[in-house]
């Protein structure tokens, strides 16, 4: 995954690329793309800084109502150690998606994939096709699994494929429809009493998959933006004269070798023989099958134990020598730094939004439910709250974080302006998609697969967004009159 250096950057490859007879033409929207990438790279701080910004900033709103200064330290310290559970959930999806995607027999299965493309245009489409499929299953797998896909498309030598728009179509998954899949964060919280901060459980109760994801308006909206994407992938790729390639770009994209060192200690004979592997997994499959069997497959895999538990039986499986498991688990462990440093700190945000009382014996929470509710009606809570959380979501880029920061006023909101709760949630996943095709917090496993930068890819990603912004809203808005609202259910 080397990187040569490049003396131009993308946008001077693009329009200096010595392959094209005529220059090529940079359109308006990867202009705008281009200059704001250039902006945000000497400018933006990393997302750890936006997060405790939040926390500073939630602190002196607390403070600000009335709270005692005691009564908003004790909760933040209370709540920065109530994640603890969520964020090792998060951190094993992103773990395991990678260990999966990396097997052997996937890496594979994706080579054998990237036969099925005839040019670079339909190549760029496939991958994007590809990318979102995989994210309704698992956004992180998505990542690792689209990013292999393009590194081989890139290695056809009878293919001229631009490999910026193929990166960005790689990430189309987590940029459009992830959060209306089976690992949403939101979701899977709110599905799972055990995951859920009591703050949130007091105001909503456990809303199942067949209140959000499984709701045939959420399936259409999953349906409509698959397709859209899948048409601005196709009117946004360069032609062949004008696409660049991965050589074009300085990536080496020459296949890694799967074959395993040999062992230098009798003492690593375990590490590389199958049998712990056979043992331990018939343990985990005997546990899934007396777990399905006795709750039913869409109630068990809505578990988040239990979807982690199935990924991480199958990446063993596939990888077959511990050894072999332990080195795709190396590598995959840099990609959730982010979550481990921020999502207690996410804790502390939601302690500080419900628990302290003001002078006018409320939350601060309270307070922002009641602003919502002031500005917005039943008819336009999900456009006002889907803006909203969009541009939470470019500062704090963290779907199940954000919904913890953000569900105890915005379903209070919900439930005072007798919103369906299931749509509510779904609103969120939405529009909490939307900021992720401009960010490049969740771009860093991607990149790191593709040895790209995120200046490389937002060109591409941007026009999406411009595009997404408004049909999600007006989705959003239109499918809610369909619903009727249910008070919630304490369990």
């Amino acid at each position: 995954m080397s990187k040569k250096p490049v003396a131009n950057s993308s946008l001077s490859n693009a329009q200096h690329n010595p392959s094209n007879e005529n220059p090529q033409r940079v359109g308006f929207f990867q202009h705008i793309a281009l200059g704001v990438t250039a902006w945000t790279e000497r400018w933006f701080p990393d997302a750890f800084i936006f997060t405790a910004l939040a926390v500073v900033a939630v602190a002196a709103g607390a403070l600000l109502i009335g709270a005692s200064p005691k009564s908003v330290a004790v909760s933040f310290g209370t709540g920065f150690w109530s994640l603890i559970n969520f964020t090792m959930q998060m951190a094993i999806i992103v773990i395991i998606g990678y260990v999966v995607a990396s097997s052997p027999p996937v890496k594979r299965f994706i080579d054998r994939l990237a036969s099925v493309p005839k040019t670079g245009r339909g190549a760029i489409v496939y991958v994007a096709f590809v990318s979102m499929m995989c994210s309704l299953l698992n956004w992180a797998l998505s990542l690792v699994f689209a990013g292999l896909l393009v590194r081989s498309l890139a290695r056809r030598t009878d293919l001229k494929m631009d490999y910026r728009a193929a990166g960005a179509a790689a990430y189309l998954g987590l940029g459009s429809i992830w959060a209306l899949g089976i690992s949403s964060s939101a979701a899977q919280l709110q599905a799972n009493s055990a995951s859920l901060p009591k703050p949130i459980m007091q105001i909503t109760g456990v809303i199942p998959f067949s209140e959000t994801i499984f709701t045939w308006q959420s399936m259409l909206m999953c349906f409509i933006l698959l397709i859209l994407s899948l048409v601005i992938a196709y009117l946004s790729a360069p032609s062949a004269a004008q696409s660049s390639s991965a050589a074009d770009l300085g990536v080496d994209v020459s296949n890694e070798s799967d074959i395993l060192p040999q062992r230098e200690r009798p003492g690593e004979w375990l590490e590389y023989s199958p049998v712990l592997t056979i043992l331990i997994s018939a343990l985990g499959i005997g546990w899934l099958w007396n777990e399905f069997a006795t709750k039913g497959f869409i109630f068990g895999i809505s578990n988040l134990n239990s979807y982690n538990f199935l990924f991480f039986i199958f990446g063993l499986l596939l990888h077959w020598r511990p050894r072999r498991f332990l080195n795709a688990v190396t590598k995959a462990v840099p990609a959730v730094a982010g979550i481990l440093v921020q999502f207690p700190l996410y804790g502390g945000i939601a302690a500080m939004l419900t628990e302290p009382k003001g002078s006018a014996g409320f939350s601060l929470s309270h307070d922002l439910a009641s602003v919502f509710v002031g500005l917005a009606s039943t008819e336009t809570y999900p456009i006002l709250m889907g803006i909203y959380s969009a541009i939470l979501g470019f500062f704090v880029p963290s779907g199940g974080g954000k919904w913890i920061i953000e569900a105890p006023y915005v379903m209070q909101a919900a439930i005072d302006l007798k919103v369906h709760l299931g749509w509510a949630v779904q609103v969120y996943n939405a529009a909490e998609a939307l900021p992720n095709l401009i960010n490049p917090f969740w771009m860093l496993p991607l990149l790191g697969i593709l040895g790209l930068k995120a200046r490389d890819l937002i060109g591409y990603s941007f026009t999406q967004f411009i595009v997404h912004v408004p049909v999600v809203l007006f989705l959003l808005w239109i499918l809610a009159g369909t619903l009727t609202y249910v008070p919630p259910v304490m369990p």
